[in-house]
């Protein structure tokens, strides 16, 4: 069980802890595995944006579509496909805008319209054949099998990671609340900063 930068050890039944890391030089990161259909994901969605914004941390998103959410695997890849071929911004506001209206699509033909609509909206043409090579169907399905290899049993699955350590903030049964971030985001902030100094005593 690790030590946390925050409060009392907590269990989690992670098995692959290896891949929580942040990226080449950074000291700290929030990770995220989601689906966009998702609920919990969409009151999460605009917590994790502001605390990498406000603490200049990157957040290193992964897509979770669960089985029984019959659209949201589509619906990651039109993201992927704005992020890889249009803009990663784009691609970030079309997220936001899926949690804002997701009770609005109940399937593949709902969100195809959304998808439409919103491409015209902010001045895009979607392709008729979103991903033709199926690249971007791979890259979801290795988000997938990432989260799989770490095993993710629900969404969000929000954690905090530095190089030598991590706290899940959400994705466990008794850990649900992604308000948690920010507490021990700064704490997990604070940790890398002073241990250099405390090494050097």
């Amino acid at each position: 069980m690790p030590a946390q930068f925050l409060g009392p050890p907590t269990h989690d039944d992670f098995r692959d802890t290896t891949i929580l890391r942040p990226p080449a030089g950074s000291k700290v990161a929030i990770l995220i595995f989601e689906d966009l259909g998702c609920p919990a994901c969409a009151r999460a969605h605009p917590i994790e944006i502001q605390a990498a914004e406000q603490y200049h941390v990157p957040l290193m998103r992964h897509d979770f579509p669960l089985v029984s959410h019959i659209w949201t695997f589509e619906g990651a890849v039109v993201a992927r496909y704005l992020q890889d071929k249009v803009s990663p911004k784009l691609a970030g506001e079309f997220r936001t805008d899926v949690f804002h209206d997701q009770a609005a699509i109940a399937g593949k033909d709902d969100l195809h319209q959304f998808a439409q609509l919103w491409f015209q909206q902010h001045g895009q043409k979607m392709p008729v054949v979103i991903d033709p090579s199926g690249a971007l169907t791979a890259k979801v399905q290795a988000d997938l099998d990432l989260g799989k290899r770490l095993n993710v049993t629900q969404t969000p699955t929000l954690v905090v990671v530095t190089r030598n350590n991590y706290q899940i903030v959400c994705g466990t049964k008794t850990l649900l609340d992604p308000n948690q971030l920010v507490p021990i985001l700064r704490a997990a902030i604070q940790q890398t900063t002073t241990s250099p100094a405390a090494k050097h005593k």
